[in-house]
């Protein structure tokens, strides 16, 4: 999904990503995958919850349909197809190889105050 806002990536066992940093415009998002260490005690992966996720994140991107087309032509799965939303901006919601659920879209709250 995020092959083209890839800064850094360190590939980890079984296809796996150990830490990824990556960037859009001027913003920078560091992840990885769960493993087994301390830090990972922490959390679980979606599929050990049945699929559900347990935060919820929104990439602020300035041309949503773009992202849209780019992740939709890699075979991410859409959950919400794009649209205009009733609070502003036009967004999407896609859940990624490892079963994270992202939402994607225009609007920005800074915009609003």
């Amino acid at each position: 999904m995020f092959s083209d806002f890839k800064d850094m990536v360190y590939s980890g066992p079984n296809n796996t990503i150990e830490h990824a940093e990556l960037t859009l415009g001027g913003g920078m998002i560091m992840l990885g995958s769960i493993r087994d260490d301390e830090w990972s005690r922490l959390m679980m992966h979606t599929d050990e919850l049945g699929g559900v996720e347990t935060r919820g994140c929104y990439l602020f991107v300035p041309n949503a349909d773009e992202v849209y087309a780019r992740v939709k032509a890699v075979g991410v799965e859409i959950i919400k197809e794009i649209q205009d939303e009733s609070y502003g901006g036009r967004a999407f919601v896609c859940r990624d190889l490892e079963g994270r659920v992202w939402s994607v879209g225009t609007y920005d709250p800074w915009e609003t105050k």
